[in-house]
């Protein structure tokens, strides 16, 4: 009776007693098969915009791979699509290219990995082989963490952090000052060189004086309240009357 294949990777099933004699090519062969599955790497270089991994039955394949590496220059918009649609698979793939590549299997969904130059090009994709209605979905989009560390790059193409979350809301620093209630004129004054140079120059009260007191200095640049002398009022008087 004839081999038969694993659904997915293509391994060659060796029925009992089949093979005599050349079972251990069999086998070999198989064991290629899983050394691509567990940590192989395939590396494209596209010269055009589409390209079809393909998983064949008992031979070696480019589908087989684990982690597949795509350079090149496709010349615009490219489209990575996996077959069969019937075999399910897990790819770690890494856009080296100018342009964006799409993986499809099927008319369930896909996925879109950005070029490397504008965007983390780099994703865990799932393939879930249900035929024509087959869909490639992002395992590294879905990932939660409740404790994550950057310890450096940049972070780029997010929406804007809201308020509640420890953010801004804002994508500009007038949005940001409005969302926090720090709006100039608004909720705060705007900065003065003539009030930053008086509040530099002076030491002022930390609290109100008396009713009919006076502000003095000590012509050191220290301010209080004090009650004004009865001559000088009286001398004031006079002069005014």
């Amino acid at each position: 009776m004839a081999s038969t294949y694993s659904p997915n990777t293509g391994l060659e099933l060796v029925r009992n007693g089949e093979q005599s004699g050349t079972w251990g090519t069999t086998t070999n062969n198989n064991l290629n098969i899983v050394d691509r599955l567990t940590n192989g790497v395939l590396e494209i270089t596209l010269s055009s915009t589409s390209k079809t991994l393909t998983t064949g039955n008992g031979s070696l394949s480019e589908g087989q791979y684990k982690v597949i590496v795509i350079s090149g220059s496709p010349g615009g918009a490219a489209t990575l699509t996996i077959a069969p649609n019937t075999n399910e698979h897990v790819y770690f793939i890494y856009n080296k290219t100018n342009q964006q590549i799409t993986v499809t299997q099927g008319s369930g969904g896909n996925v879109v990995i950005p070029a490397v130059a504008t965007a983390a090009g780099v994703n865990i994709v799932f393939c879930d082989g249900a035929g024509s209605g087959a869909k490639v979905t992002s395992l590294t989009d879905n990932i939660a963490s409740n404790a994550i560390k950057i310890t450096g790059g940049v972070i780029t193409g997010i929406t804007d952090l809201a308020v509640a979350d420890g953010g801004t809301g804002a994508g500009s620093a007038s949005a940001a000052r409005t969302n926090l209630g720090l709006a100039i004129g608004s909720n705060v004054l705007a900065y003065d060189a003539n009030l930053q140079g008086f509040v530099s120059a002076l030491t002022l009260p930390t609290s109100d004086g008396s009713a009919g007191q006076v502000m003095t200095t000590n012509g050191s640049g220290t301010l209080s309240f004090n009650t004004a002398a009865t001559a000088a009022r009286a001398y004031t008087y006079s002069v005014l009357f």
